[in-house]
């Protein structure tokens, strides 16, 4: 455990031969440790359990992990159609499906996020209504029980949620009890109900467990997320679409790179 303090990531193979034992003798141990809430287990290996205690700043959110968050964005909107009614919940990844569902003709959008009123409030032809409620700063956003009922009077077509925390064990959790009513609402009033989160967010954990994962019809995120744990989730019949990591888009921007170059050279030979 010191050790993977330390480092934050370890591979399984690198804790074997640190400890010189089997590999498969660390998947024993490490799924215990994942089991008492002591351990994650994620793509790149195993981390320390990363409990949200707090959910980061809205400037914060909107400088990281912006190439995975335009990804899932693009791909969420494919689920938009004309005519729609949505509920756009806040958070800086459902902000960045703005410039994919533009132009889709009747659309209703109905957002407790002030990012997404900004985004949409110029565009032409799209009917925005937006939660009131309490305000919370950090996020840039309403919440609380006056939020829920203006969400709970419409009905929607989609419902697509945010988080900063989710995982197969816990479901989708938030730090902040006042978060939890609208989301509920929404789940409610919608037809479809989809996550919208990239990996970073999964095995992280917060106070206020709001939806188990099976509650949701889809989960768009992104291959940060472990091949076995998305094929966990859809065993529970929840559909998971996840798009390019960021560090996988950079391994292939780089072999196309180098086949230009190798194809340049043979062409000047």
């Amino acid at each position: 455990m010191n050790a993977l303090a330390h480092e934050h990531v370890m591979s399984f193979k690198q804790i074997s031969e640190l400890l010189d034992v089997s590999e498969m003798t660390v998947r024993r141990d490490v799924a215990q440790l994942a089991d008492a809430e002591r351990v994650g287990i994620t793509q790149g290996g195993v981390t320390i359990a990363n409990r949200l205690l707090a959910e980061p700043r809205r400037e914060i959110k909107a400088t990281t992990e912006m190439g995975d968050k335009v990804s899932i964005a693009r791909e969420a909107s494919r689920l938009v159609k004309d005519s729609m009614t949505i509920y756009l919940d806040a958070g800086t990844t459902i902000q960045a499906m703005r410039p994919f569902i533009e132009s889709v003709s009747g659309l209703t959008i109905v957002t407790n996020d002030f990012g997404t009123i900004n985004e949409f409030f110029h565009v032409p032809g799209v009917d925005l209504i937006f939660v009131g409620g309490r305000v919370e700063q950090d996020n840039q956003s309403t919440m609380g029980r006056l939020a829920a009922q203006t969400i709970g009077a419409l009905t929607l077509d989609i419902a697509f949620i945010s988080s900063s925390s989710w995982d197969i064990r816990h479901g989708m959790t938030t730090p902040t009890e006042a978060k939890i009513d609208p989301k509920l609402a929404a789940q409610k009033a919608a037809t479809e109900l989809v996550l919208v989160a990239d990996s970073s967010k999964y095995g992280k954990f917060a106070k206020y467990r709001v939806f188990d994962l099976t509650d949701f019809d889809t989960i768009i995120t992104d291959t940060g997320v472990p091949d076995d744990d998305a094929a966990r989730i859809e065993a529970l019949g929840t559909h998971v679409i996840r798009t390019p990591h960021a560090s996988q888009r950079e391994n292939a921007s780089q072999r196309e790179d180098a086949q230009q170059r190798e194809d340049a050279q043979h062409s000047e030979a």
